[in-house]
């Protein structure tokens, strides 16, 4: 490995150490190869997300995503210490660019969207900037059947919809309802309710359907343990875990999302990360099964 392709891994390492709050603990339970690719992949879709989501950032996001974009085929006007580690881990482990192009696809939704009218609507977003990570990454933790990929499909559908529901009062704050519409109508609940924080018996009914919807697709992904490489296997459980722990949580709190942090505590991860490490080196490679309630 050169010295600039070591440099850019490390840098990734550092990134995804410090801003992966969630994905990193399944990071650490992979192989160093994998572990690697992970944090490479992960800086560069932060990145992405950064452009879309930070108004302090004094530069034009479009124009970034752009030059963000042309970097996938080549474009080496991008200096950047994430893309020699990137274009090494797609290479290494044969991931298809196109995703990255549907993530920026929906990074870039979110500067001119706001609002989403129904869920099928909401799921083609959530597809672009979660179900696409999926995709990645069992490439990386490794795959036979393309039934994988409907179930990783479904597994970014879960973490992003429990993303929504975390952070209903941020994404209220800078104008941005992500529960559809007719969500909101069904239950006659506004988005301006929402965004003055209304708990009332329309919005735990709301949250209730949105919860249930949620663990839904989580439910629809577990198949997917059993499709992946062992050496990945526990990775995505302790993914789904974790993530899974948070809209458990949200549950618990009885949907006060406002007034209260909803996270997962950092040894409740660590314990996570380390069962599933352990289990999988258990006679017949098999990792547990995550506990979705």
């Amino acid at each position: 490995m050169t010295d600039e392709l070591e440099l850019s891994y490390r840098y990734c390492r550092e990134v995804a150490r410090k801003r992966a709050r969630n994905f990193y603990y399944s990071f650490i339970v992979l192989p160093r190869v994998k572990r690697d690719a992970m944090c490479a992949v992960y800086a560069f879709m932060r990145y992405c997300d950064d452009l879309a989501d930070d108004p302090d950032l004094d530069l034009n996001r479009a124009e970034m995503l752009d030059r963000w974009r042309r970097s996938l085929d080549g474009d080496s006007s991008e200096d950047s210490l994430i893309l020699p580690a990137f274009h090494d881990s797609l290479q290494r482990f044969d991931i298809p660019t196109d995703y990255f192009h549907q993530l920026i696809d929906g990074a870039s939704m979110d500067l001119s969207i706001d609002h989403y009218e129904t869920f099928d609507q909401l799921y083609d977003y959530c597809y672009k900037v979660a179900s696409v990570v999926g995709l990645v990454c069992i490439h990386i933790f490794g795959f036979d059947s393309p039934d994988a990929k409907k179930y990783a499909e479904y597994c970014g559908i879960a973490f992003q919809l429990t993303n929504i529901l975390r952070d209903l009062k941020e994404d209220a704050a800078s104008g941005r309802v992500y529960l559809p519409e007719e969500d909101l109508h069904a239950f006659r609940y506004s988005a301006d309710e929402l965004a003055s924080q209304v708990r009332d018996e329309r919005f735990y009914k709301l949250m209730r359907f949105e919860v249930s919807r949620a663990r839904g697709y989580y439910n629809a992904a577990l198949p997917l343990l059993d499709m992946v490489h062992g050496s990945g296997r526990p990775g995505l459980c302790a993914m789904i875990e974790i993530y899974s722990s948070i809209l458990n949580a949200i549950e618990r709190n009885r949907y006060d999302v406002f007034h209260e942090s909803i996270s997962v505590p950092k040894t409740r991860k660590v314990a996570i990360a380390a069962k599933a490490l352990v289990r999988s080196k258990l006679p017949g490679g098999r990792s547990y099964q995550p506990m979705l309630r």
